[in-house]
Order: C-alpha cells, then structure tokens, then sequence
C-alpha cells in the first residue's frame, strides 16, 4: 500500500497520513479508497480536501504520537533513484499548490527548506556517489532543466525536472554550500561537506547565472584515504619505483602534467601521503582544497584578497619547510619562486598544464625561467591520462580484441571505472643537456625515448593485453 500520498510537508503540518488500499467494491469507477490516519490534531479542513483530491476516504484514528510515528517511517525511507524521487516531487509539488489554495511557491528559502526538494538533493548525491560520478551538472533551459552526472569523464542525463523546480534546488544547494542565496547574478563558489553511508565526502559547488537561470556544478571529492596510494593508481612496476625514487629526494622539483581532469591532483596527493612521515614539515598551496590531509599544511589562494601562489609560496618558505606541494603553476613569478625553493634544498612537487612530459619542459623556458636553472633543479615530469576501464559484466572478445558492449551496470557504456596511463620523463644527463641548448619539444621527447621513456600509449599497451580496457579508447585519450 501506497503510504505517501500526500507531500511531506502538508502531512506533517496538517497531522495526517493518506494510504490508497484499493478501488473498492462500489466504489465509483477510477475513484479509489484512500486511508487516511488522523489524530486529535488533525484539521478536519485536511481531510476535506484529500477527499476532494482522491475521492473516498476512510478514516483511522490514532494517538498524536503515534501518528507521527508513522508518519516519520512512511517518508524516511525515500530514498531511491533520483529520476523517480523527482517524478515524487513534482507530484509533491502540484499537489501542495492544489491543496488548501496553497500559492505557488515564491520565496525560494522557503521552498528549498521544503522536505520534497531536500529529498530531491540527497537522491541526486546519493546516486551520484553510487555511480562513482566526480560532477553533477544542473542545468536551465529555456523549457526544461537538465541534470547530469560525469561519470568516467563523460557527461550522461540523469533526469530532467520541471524548469519550476530548478531555482528551488539551486536555493538549497546555495543553503547547503554557505552562499548568498539572494545573489544571483554572479558566480559564487562554496563548498558542502557531509557523510553518505558512513562515507565522508567533500562536495565543491560552482554556480553560475545563465539566460535562462542559474546553473550549477557540484565536483564530489570522495576522502577515502584507500585512493590516496600511489599502489592503487596504476603506474607500472618501473614507473613506481622510478616515481618513488623521485619524491625520496632531499630537493628538487618534480612535475605532474595532463589536462584537467587526468587525475594529477590525485596523484600529487599519493605522492604526499606517502612522503607525510611525521618527520617531515609538509605544507601545500592549492586553489581549492580539494583533499584535506592530517598532518600536513595547507593553504588556499584567494583571488579577492590578493593571495597568490606566489605569495603563498613566500609565506611557506618562511615557515621551514621540507616539501612544498604547488596546487598548478600558472605562471612565471610561481615558476620562479618554485625553482628557487628546490635549489635551497626543498622538495618541490607542482602540477603543470600540458600535453605530455616534453611538453612540461619547454613550457617553464617559454615562461622565462633560464635553461641552466632548470637543469639544475629538475628531477622528472609525469605525464598522465585516464582511460576507461571495460565493464567486467559485458565487455566481449572480438577477433582478437575486447570491445565495450553495453549493459545496465555500466549504464549501456561499456566502460566502468577509469585506469591511469603514464609517462616519466627523469632529468638525466642527456635531458639536462637538452635543456640547456633550450632544444625543441621534439628534441627532447625523442632524447627521453632515447633513454629508456615509454610513452603514455606504449604505457597502456599493458591494458589492452589485459582485457582492461579498448584500442578505440586508448586512441581517444592519448591522440597526438
């Protein structure tokens, strides 16, 4: 039986709970039974008017206590998929506007405080987390809005509610992030942080206005320390123990590049928790805060008062450390002071937006930083991709090869979950060389091959031969 009818809000406030038993013999065509459980608080008003809406009703009556008993049971376990909590809600919704001429929903506080949206929101993070997607976009249109998850790095519709919810739950996220729900003509940035099934997990929330309302991006950074190994990346056994090598010397800068979203962060991360002995002073500048990490340091930029990189970073050399963490450097004053830190005996680890590891390398020249500073203090680039790993439900063997199918557990991708595909440029003699003579990109990629470096696509040659991933998707993420 059918136990909530009724919007959460108009049955709590009003004392009631509406269950639709069954068409009933007698009863009129299509008007079905509904049970509705009152109490010595119950407006009788209430009841008139879910006779009006659903036709006849039968009435039980209860102590108050138990009642709302009952009614704290019927709603706490509506949870579910987030397309059909929504399809909930909109009913919610039409129906508390029908009800007791409730108007239509106009202060947007108010609203988003309403039970229905909130049940909305945590359907949507809860499935988000379940499908292991790292954003959820929710987005107006003109006539609709949509709500999307990036799962394994590809954007996929969810659900799409009514455009008249769409401010609502934009209202409460800005509630739930700590930001000014009044303020909807510029971009605000927040952050939500709660636990799910016993999981804590941080949720970056981006709004921003649009044509048609505004539209907001919440990234979930899920903390779970067990991501936070560089044995669970990926790296072959070589590039670990090349990587490893690395970040175990007293000073140096060591650089992670790839485009957003290739997990480089992550692996800085990795890096830190292995070097974070206690012995060692650790501190990072990063912009945001993506991963809080016990025992070590960390310092957000902020644009609106001036706190750079490269401020922070003068800061953080005053304050004696041994590894300093650089969230990206983004440009020539952060690169120097970088270079600086690890020739005055300091660990140095950055992130870096580039294509691949040469790449990394003629970037810091074209920004200014002199050839012979940075053969001096280099110690190697990573360079890395995400690729899609084959559902293990449906992936099927083709003429010599796997090929992505299609299933209802990876959602008729093919793929589920993501690997990483690496190459590790080291400083040698050769590159140093390199470096000096400022050779070109090409120069020193074929240098480092010469060396011994296997490229990104070489790398993920392994996952092919394992079955763990496509040629097709290989390609796609390491195409020149």
């Amino acid at each position: 039986m059918e136990a909530r009818l009724l919007p959460y809000a108009f049955a709590r406030d009003y004392s009631l709970l509406a269950r639709r038993i069954d068409n009933g013999a007698g009863a009129d065509e299509g008007k079905a039974i509904v049970e509705v459980w009152v109490s010595e608080a119950t407006a009788p008003t209430a009841i008139a008017e879910v006779g009006r809406r659903y036709g006849r009703v039968k009435l039980k009556s209860m102590a108050r206590e138990e009642l709302e008993a009952a009614i704290a049971r019927a709603y706490a376990g509506s949870g579910g998929d987030a397309a059909q909590v929504v399809d909930e809600v909109e009913s919610d919704l039409d129906l508390a506007k029908l009800m007791l001429d409730m108007p239509a929903i106009e202060d947007l506080l108010e609203a988003a405080d309403d039970a229905p949206v909130i049940r909305m929101i945590n359907a949507l993070l809860t499935q988000a987390l379940r499908e292991e997607a790292s954003d959820i976009h929710i987005e107006p249109f003109e006539q609709i809005s949509v709500v999307r998850f990036r799962i394994d790095g590809a954007l996929r519709d969810v659900v799409r509610p009514k455009k008249a919810i769409h401010a609502s739950l934009i209202s409460r996220i800005k509630i739930m992030a700590q930001l000014d729900i009044a303020e909807k003509r510029l971009p605000q940035d927040g952050r939500i942080t709660l636990r799910v099934g016993g999981k804590p997990v941080d949720v970056r929330v981006s709004t921003l206005p649009t044509g048609h309302g505004e539209r907001a991006v919440l990234r979930l950074l899920d903390k779970e320390a067990g991501r936070m190994d560089l044995t669970h990346l990926g790296m072959n056994a070589q590039v670990l123990s090349q990587f490893d090598h690395l970040i175990s010397q007293p000073h140096g800068i060591v650089l992670v590049t790839g485009p957003t979203g290739s997990g480089k962060t992550t692996t800085l991360y990795a890096a830190l928790s292995r070097l974070n002995s206690g012995v060692t002073n650790i501190l990072t500048v990063e912009d945001p805060i993506e991963y809080e990490m016990a025992g070590i340091g960390q310092t957000q930029v902020n644009a609106r008062i001036d706190m750079t990189f490269a401020k922070a970073l003068r800061a953080i050399l005053r304050q004696d450390p041994d590894v300093i963490m650089i969230g990206e450097i983004r440009d020539l004053e952060t690169a120097q002071i970088a270079v600086q830190a690890s020739l005055t005996g300091h660990l140095v680890l950055a992130t870096l937006h580039t294509n691949d590891s040469a790449a990394a390398v003629t970037r810091l020249l074209d920004m200014g930083i002199e050839p012979f500073l940075l053969s001096s203090s280099l110690l190697g680039v990573v360079a890395q991709r995400l690729v899609r790993k084959l559902c293990v439900h449906c992936k099927r063997h083709e003429n010599g090869a796997w090929v992505a199918v299609g299933c209802d557990k990876c959602g008729q991708t093919g793929y589920h979950g993501r690997v990483g595909v690496y190459e590790l440029l080291q400083a040698t003699e050769a590159i140093n060389t390199q470096i000096h003579n400022q050779a070109s990109e090409a120069e020193i990629r074929a240098a480092a091959q010469a060396d011994g470096m296997r490229t990104m696509r070489e790398d993920g040659e392994r996952w092919l031969a394992e079955g763990v991933t496509t040629q097709a998707e290989l390609l796609r993420v390491t195409k020149e």
